[in-house]
Formats: C-alpha cells, structure tokens, sequence
C-alpha cells in the first residue's frame, strides 16, 4: 500500500489488548498522530474512518480433526462438553458469557502478555490443556499452515435469545476523522490492487470467507 501511495513505510506497534481496548488503542496511536493508517478495523467503525473492505473473515473454531466435534456454531451441544480455550476481549468471550461456559474455559492474553501470541494457544490445545480453541482467523492462520491434523471451522453469525451475534467482519483500513482526504488515496489503491491485496492475505494463511 506504501508502494502504491508513493509514501515511505514507517511501524507503530501498539497492543489493542490493554487496558481501554482498542478504543484506547486507536486514541494513543492513530488518533495521537504516531501513525497515519491503521491496517485491521472493522469496516464502518464509529471510532474512525475506514476504508472500503479489502477482505471479510471470521472467528473459527479451531480442534483436532481426529476429534470429529460436530460444531456448527456457539450453540452446539457438544460445546458444553468442552474445555474451550478463546481469546480475552473478543466476540468470542462474550459468546462463552451469554451461554454460561466462561467458568469451563481458558482465556489467552494474546500479544498482551510476555510470549504469548497464537503460537500459544495452538500449543494449549495439542498438549490437550483445551479440547477447541475460538479465535479470529486472519491472526492464527499463518500458525495453523504447519497443522494440518487441527480442523477449522466457520463460527457464523447468530441470533441468540434476541441479542445479535457477529463472528465475521468485513475488514478496513483506519484513519483519523478528518483526513478524507488519505482515505480517498486508499480507496483507490485496495480498488487498483485489491487481487495482489488477497493474494498476499491468502499466501499467509488468512481464510477469506467472501470477497470484499
């Protein structure tokens, strides 16, 4: 994307995991001015302007294809049945709350706690420490390339007791409000290089679920 705008490519690396979520994340860096672009925020995200989607993916259920779960969605009956390892401050911990299963489950920290990263949590579930992981795709997918044996399944968007449920997400690029400008130079780029932009998302593991 540098490439394409003509601009230098400059990192700002901040966890989204602290404290104040990725609301305080977006305000002590792209709204702090540390960086211009965001590369991961929902499309339409109130905090910030975004882009028009470069990819949609999803939560997944992630377990040993040896187990032969049949897990559909959150509320598969076999889910209550199993120690469920998720990450802490995502869809999938609210899921686990709604339907009373936080107290069987094992929350992971990822990129908030020193060495923990998905790597993590693949390891948790081979060493049987969880029977399914859920968590985001796009930020395990290169992990799962070498793990052939783990099966991946869709977590799809529900209706629960009356309260919507989201697991997959059309994917934007952020910038601050204000600058419609930039966001203009970006819409125009995914739009130019949006088949290099899936391939390099699909050459690293990330599972589209549908084209943006």
């Amino acid at each position: 994307m540098a490439k394409a705008l003509g601009e230098k490519l400059e990192y700002t690396f901040a966890s989204s995991r602290s404290h104040g979520g990725f609301p305080q994340f977006l305000s002590t860096t792209l709204d702090a001015r540390k960086c211009a672009v965001i590369m991961d925020i929902p499309y339409g995200s109130r905090e910030e302007l975004t882009t028009r989607p470069y990819y949609v993916s999803s939560y997944v259920f992630v377990f040993a294809k040896s187990k032969n779960y049949r897990l559909t969605s959150m509320d598969s009956p076999v889910l209550k049945q199993l120690r469920v390892g998720f990450e802490k401050n995502t869809p999938a911990e609210g899921a686990l709350k709604l339907r009373g299963l936080l107290p069987r489950s094992v929350p992971f920290a990822v990129g908030d706690e020193e060495g923990r990263s998905p790597a993590t949590m693949i390891e948790s579930l081979k060493k049987g420490d969880i029977d399914v992981l859920i968590t985001w795709e796009p930020a395990i997918g290169a992990f799962l390339r070498g793990n052939s044996n783990l099966e991946v399944v869709v977590v799809p968007n529900e209706r629960t007791l009356g309260t919507p449920e989201q697991f997959s997400f059309p994917m934007s690029m952020g910038v601050r409000i204000g600058d419609d400008a930039l966001k203009q130079r970006l819409d125009d780029a995914i739009g130019k290089h949006q088949a290099e932009l899936t391939s390099i998302l699909t050459q690293n593991g990330v599972k589209l679920f549908s084209s943006p």
